[in-house]
């Protein structure tokens, strides 16, 4: 179980440094140094990698825990793919893993990254926050390798919510960082992991959303009452409320079940689940505020373009698939079993 002091700590970081200017002109800039280095200060960026390997230590849980105060807070950081990404791939590889952000090729369908004996060559695309880390970690060919970032070529893009997602080229750069990846680190077990980081993220960024939507609607006044008095209000108001809870939920279930094993159908599961509540509890939100919940001074949009963003990555339309596929091959009989036990069931997704 993970220590409320960790979530405290955590909580009073971002809360500090996560203005809404702050988090805007990170968006404009790319990189938010204060916040960075708020959070390097309490070791927030390696938790779950282990002090063995120049971690922080601690669980799964306890990193997706921290997630969680990040998207409530709509940290603009590499938090991450620092720690729960490539600081894993780093410590299965013995690799060292540094006191600087680092990201991970989350690995998609038309990137062609290749080994040339001990070069890199080749582009990934939509890579986090490739500009502005110390190391891009990747799995190529069965090795875990780490490039620093400025041997690479970096075309800059971002994602909905402004966060970097650059396309980055590999001109044959000398790896000096290589080691065989472990059995069972491999680039599914790492979609999996992408996956449950960004279901912790839209976990708080839910939360944050409801608590800003409830608020907001027992403040503003229409026909001399709080807007949050009428129903048609109210159910904006409970959807938004019932999916956040949901997704709290299933995110700290697949984290701990995480620590346990694969969990890889608690990790679908919640993976899916987010995606769904992020579409509606988004729709539901910015009913209730109406007009205001489209404006740039108002902080609604840091939490709704980050929830469609997170909702892109590692997968959201491969789920619904991947369980039902899973489902089909175990047969009807095994249905009830794979709900009620999860991966404990033996369902393999």
């Amino acid at each position: 179980m993970t220590d409320d002091l960790l979530i405290q700590t955590a909580d009073k970081a971002f809360a500090a440094t996560c203005t809404h200017e702050r988090v805007q002109a990170a968006e404009a800039e790319g990189w938010a140094g204060e916040v960075w280095d708020a959070a390097a200060s309490i070791g927030l960026p390696w938790i779950s990698v282990p002090e063995s390997a120049g971690g922080a230590g601690g669980s799964v849980s306890d990193a997706v825990a921290v997630l969680v105060v990040a998207g409530r807070h709509a940290a603009p950081i590499p938090l991450a793919e620092t720690g729960l990404l490539a600081g894993w791939l780093l410590a299965t590889g013995g690799l060292a893993i540094g006191e600087k952000p680092n990201t991970v090729v989350p690995g998609r369908p038309e990137d062609d990254l290749r080994l040339e004996h001990d070069r890199l060559t080749g582009t990934a695309h939509r890579v986090p926050w490739a500009r502005s880390v110390d190391r891009i970690v990747a799995l190529v060919d069965g090795q875990v390798v780490a490039v620093p970032s400025g041997a690479a070529t970096i075309d800059r893009a971002t994602n909905l919510a402004g966060e970097p997602r650059d396309t980055v080229t590999f001109p044959g750069v000398v790896v000096d960082e290589i080691a065989p990846a472990p059995r069972g680190v491999d680039a599914d077990a790492l979609r999996f992991r992408g996956a449950l980081s960004r279901v912790g993220l839209m976990a708080g960024a839910l939360m944050a959303m409801a608590e800003r939507t409830v608020a907001y609607a027992n403040e503003r006044r229409q026909f001399g009452r709080p807007v949050a008095g009428f129903q048609a209000v109210q159910a904006h108001l409970v959807r938004c409320s019932e999916e956040a809870a949901l997704v709290d939920l299933v995110a700290r279930v697949s984290a701990r079940e995480a620590d346990r094993g694969e969990a890889r159908f608690e990790i679908a599961a919640a993976k899916l689940l987010a995606d769904e509540a992020a579409r509606a509890a988004t729709r539901a939100a910015h009913q209730a505020h109406g007009a205001m919940g489209m404006t740039q001074e108002y902080p609604l949009h840091l939490l709704s373009r980050r929830l469609w963003s997170w909702r892109a990555e590692y997968g959201d339309s491969a789920w619904p698939r991947r369980l039902g596929r899973a489902a089909v091959a175990a047969g009807p009989d095994a249905l009830y079993r794979a709900i009620a036990e999860g991966s404990g069931s033996g369902i393999a997704v």
